[in-house]
């Protein structure tokens, strides 16, 4: 009986809830104000900018606030080439950045596992690109590229491209600057995930007869899936939003514009806030839909 009652009264309290600490809330605090003052205050200021109409005096860059969802209409119809051409040049860096870099995260992650020297060799040059200015890359490459420069005009004297070709400010020479600047984005998540791969499972792959290339389709790319799903996340979004390799300062042309130079015209030289606001309204928007729905198919959705 005495036992019984004990074990009711361990029970009853162990199913009791617990009271949750002040201490621990006191704690989120600092980041629940720092979400709230740099995540959630800009944004609603932005979607509030978006709706914005212009005043009445008719002075460049007044505006007042209102509920004017023609603006969304207007960018849309205004824009929607460089919309089209972000997500496709995006895309196309994405899945270039994902084929050289998982050939180059699996060799740091698996085969140069038994040279420990050559392994953090290799990270460090894949990590050296961030100790210089992405503005400095981008704008080097923009001098190797140029039609004056030895790459191009050795190309030409070897007939290997037409004497009136010329690189930059071509969709090529904006996907190239895209590829370059990110390929550290796709590298490094991969490695992370390939090097806490367990080699036995590769092993017992090639000892039941499987080719080398049943293996890495069945079990290397499945084991792999959440390294991939975040490089191209860490590389897709800020791609899409890039406003440097596709200016003409740079790497870009007329014809090459994407989405962030026209926010970046907006803002700073139209004055048209309503406008960029609206415009990085519906970037942000398609990003987020085009990434859950991504990261469901692919069966990852504790990414999210």
């Amino acid at each position: 009986m005495a036992f019984a009652a004990f074990s009711a009264g361990t029970t009853g309290t162990e199913a009791a809830p617990r009271r949750k600490s002040p201490i621990a809330l006191l704690l989120l605090l600092p980041g629940i104000l720092y979400l709230v003052l740099f995540f959630l205050a800009p944004l609603v200021s932005l979607l509030l900018t978006s709706f914005q109409a212009p005043s009445g005096f008719g002075d460049v860059g007044q505006y007042s606030y209102a509920f004017r969802w023609e603006n969304y209409v207007e960018v849309i119809t205004a824009y929607w080439p460089h919309i089209m051409r972000s997500f496709g040049y995006a895309l196309i860096a994405t899945v270039l950045a994902l084929v050289f870099s998982y050939p180059l995260a699996y060799f740091i992650g698996v085969k140069a596992r038994a040279w420990p020297l050559l392994q953090s060799l290799m990270l460090v040059l894949v990590i050296a690109p961030f100790f210089i200015s992405f503005l400095l890359r981008t704008l080097a490459w923009k001098q190797l590229l140029s039609d004056e420069s030895f790459v191009i005009t050795s190309l030409k004297a070897l007939s290997l491209i037409a004497p009136d070709a010329y690189f930059t400010g071509t969709p090529v020479a904006v996907i190239f600057g895209l590829t370059y600047n990110f390929i550290p984005f796709m590298t490094l998540p991969l490695y992370t995930t390939l090097e806490r791969l367990d080699l036995r499972y590769l092993e017992a792959g090639s000892d039941l007869y499987a080719r080398p290339f049943d293996v890495f389709r069945k079990i290397t790319i499945p084991l792999s899936m959440p390294g991939i799903v975040a490089g191209t996340l860490l590389t897709f979004i800020p791609a899409a939003g890039d406003y440097i390799n596709a200016s003409r300062d740079f790497l870009g042309g007329p014809d090459t514009q994407m989405i962030g130079n026209v926010i970046e015209a907006n803002f700073l030289v139209l004055q048209n806030y309503p406008a960029a606001a609206a415009l990085s309204i519906i970037l942000m928007s398609v990003i987020l839909v085009i990434v859950s729905i991504y990261v469901k198919r692919s069966g990852t959705e504790e990414l999210l």
